[in-house]
């Protein structure tokens, strides 16, 4: 499976390419994005089955980075988790209607991360 991690946080990129090992998801390659438009020129150029992101990040965050795929038409399979600290349930219907199939609130442990990532795919790989 091809990952794109995109958060602001380097150390908090780290972290969840850690806790994404521990998940037991045969991991292709991972790749990293610091913002949504970074992440956006990832998805144009590479195949990605996988993109957990950050909502809250400078220049193009999540919720713009999602609205963007929708309204500029970048196709993309990509399954898309939204990782963050923001779970008001507001937040979290506004992602899910922009197109994230799951929706992980930091912080988190391995399992959570495995059984989230088991419904947006829709496969059991642990």
């Amino acid at each position: 499976m091809r990952v794109l991690i995109v958060d602001d946080s380097p150390a908090m990129r780290v972290f969840i390419r850690r806790v994404l090992e521990l998940t037991g998801l045969d991991l292709e390659s991972v790749t990293e994005a610091g913002n949504g438009r970074e992440a956006l020129t990832i998805l144009q150029s590479e195949s990605i089955d996988l993109v957990l992101c950050d909502i809250n990040m400078p220049e193009m965050n999540g919720e713009q980075m999602l609205t963007a795929l929708k309204q500029d038409g970048i196709s993309t399979d990509a399954c898309i988790v939204i990782v963050s600290t923001d779970a008001t349930s507001k937040r979290v219907d506004r992602m899910l209607g922009l197109g994230a199939r799951g929706y992980l609130t930091k912080p988190f442990s391995p399992e959570t991360m495995r059984d989230t990532l088991e419904r947006a795919l829709g496969t059991a790989y642990a």
